[in-house]
Formats: C-alpha cells, sequence, structure tokens
C-alpha cells in the first residue's frame, strides 16, 4: 500500500509485513535534505508499535543508496544544525524500531548515508557499492553519528582512516572490516535482497527485538554522547571560512584550499 506518490523524495510503502522506505532523489544520487530525514524518522516512528510489520526496509532509488546529506543547495536546503537533528533523529529511529532494519545498498553510501546504513540491523550490499566519509573534504567532521556507529563497527583506526582520509571503501573490503553484514555480486543482488526480506519478516519478530536491543545496547553505547560531540563540533564547522570553502569547491567541482579558519 503506498502512503506517498511517485514524486516525492522520500517513498514510503507498506506491503504486508514489510515496510519500505525509499530516498527518491536519484538525480542528486539521493542526497538528503533536512525534511528528507523528518520523513525517514516519521515513517520508522508511525509504525513502531504494528505488530503486523515485520520488518522496515531502507533503500535508495537508481544507482546509488544515498550520497549524503545535499550541500549543492539546488532545492534551498543547506545543512544546518537543524540537519543534524534530523539526521540524529531518523538513526534514532532506526534503532529503536523493534523489528528488523534491513538496509539495501547499491552505489554511493556517502555521509550520512553510511549512519543510515550502518544503523540498520543487517546491511546487503550489491559489489558496486561503496562507502565513504567525505566530510573532510569540505572541512567538516563526520555526524549522524558515525563517530560511534563506524568504530563500533570496525574499530578505532579504520574508522579515523574513513574520516580523515576520506577514502573509498569498496562494499567487499566493507564485508571484510565488519562494517556491513551482506555483499553479493550485482547479479545476484535483487534474488538476494528478496530472500533476506522474506527470511526477517518470517522470523521471531519478538526474539529479534531482543537481541538487537541487546547487541545494541552492548555495542552501542557512546551513540548519545556522539550526537551530542558531533552537533558541537559540526556546528562550529558549519561556521567557517573552511566549510565555506569546501562547499564552494564541491559546487565549481575544484579541489578546496582549506586555510585552517
Amino acid at each position: 500500500m503506498p502512503m506517498t506518490t511517485n514524486d516525492d523524495p522520500v517513498l514510503v510503502q507498506r506491503d504486508g509485513g514489510v515496510l519500505r522506505i525509499t530516498i527518491n532523489r536519484p538525480e542528486a544520487l539521493n542526497a538528503c535534505t533536512t525534511s528528507m530525514l523528518r520523513t525517514i524518522e516519521g515513517a520508522l516512528n508511525a509504525h513502531d508499535r504494528d505488530p503486523q510489520v515485520r520488518v522496515a526496509v531502507l533503500t535508495g532509488a537508481g544507482r546509488g543508496f544515498c550520497s549524503g546529506a545535499d550541500i549543492g543547495g539546488k532545492d534551498g536546503d543547506l545543512p544546518t544544525v537543524d540537519t543534524l537533528d534530523a539526521a540524529n533523529a531518523a538513526i534514532a529511529a532506526i534503532r529503536r524500531f523493534p523489528r528488523p532494519v534491513l538496509a539495501l545498498t547499491r552505489g554511493p553510501v556517502a555521509g550520512v548515508g553510511v549512519s543510515l546504513a550502518i544503523a540498520c540491523d543487517l546491511v546487503l550490499a550489491g559489489e558496486d557499492a561503496f562507502f565513504l566519509l567525505a566530510f573532510s573534504k569540505i572541512g567538516l567532521m563526520p555526524d549522524g553519528g558515525a563517530t560511534a556507529l563506524v568504530a563500533a563497527s570496525i574499530g578505532r583506526a579504520r574508522a579515523m582512516r574513513m574520516a580523515l582520509l576520506a577514502e573509498k571503501v569498496t562494499a567487499t573490503q566493507a564485508h571484510e572490516w565488519g562494517l556491513i553484514s551482506h555483499v553479493v555480486p550485482v547479479t545476484d543482488y535483487e534474488q538476494a535482497a528478496a530472500d533476506l526480506v522474506e527470511a526477517l519478516a518470517a522470523g521471531p519478530s519478538l526474539g529479534y527485538r531482543a537481541a538487537k536491543d541487546a547487541i545494541n545496547d552492548a555495542t552501542l553505547t557512546e551513540l548519545e554522547n556522539a550526537w551530542r560531540r558531533e552537533r558541537q563540533g559540526q556546528g562550529d564547522l558549519l561556521l567557517t571560512a573552511d566549510f565555506a570553502e569546501g562547499q564552494a569547491a564541491f559546487q565549481h567541482r575544484r579541489p578546496p584550499t582549506f586555510t585552517g579558519s
């Protein structure tokens, strides 16, 4: 049952026991605005007490999952502290959703897209997916809880490498590191996704809830503190000349020149 129209930037559909949330800006590689992040949060919150929803699926339209927050400015919604708050609220909604949440990823998974994906309980990636914390390229720091979520998944050294060097991590490498749970050839992706959704929808929802809460409580002890630190740090960085330069360089497709100011 569709709850949105095909023109909406986030599609929310209910099909039996499956809640499917699709980031729907393929022309922008599914870059997210503040309002889009709020829609993701709202869709999860609206169904978290419905026991008929057995699994939630978060995915992206077109050839990418999510290229991060929209810094192009074409829709007049440049990142602000409100964007951070919306991202954190969406991550929190994923974290507390009482049934399994599955991220289905292909192509770019960047910026806040990394947080949205790995906050999910399972991440299935096609081999064409890659994971990228590109914040340093525009003078910012990781946010959306990435400083806790990524480090909890792959450890401090690899998290620091992703945050500081903004290197692309292939789907195969992300799987080897422990950032994601599944990687499959592109030719097998659709069937693997369907099989995984079916298995989760047929599973013991009460047992799933107990397991995911216990594992998240044990491994994400710093998530709320990370949100606080990121909000403070990113809020300051958004006001710097380095961010203005990084944003201008991104929009004009040139290398940035940072001055530390």
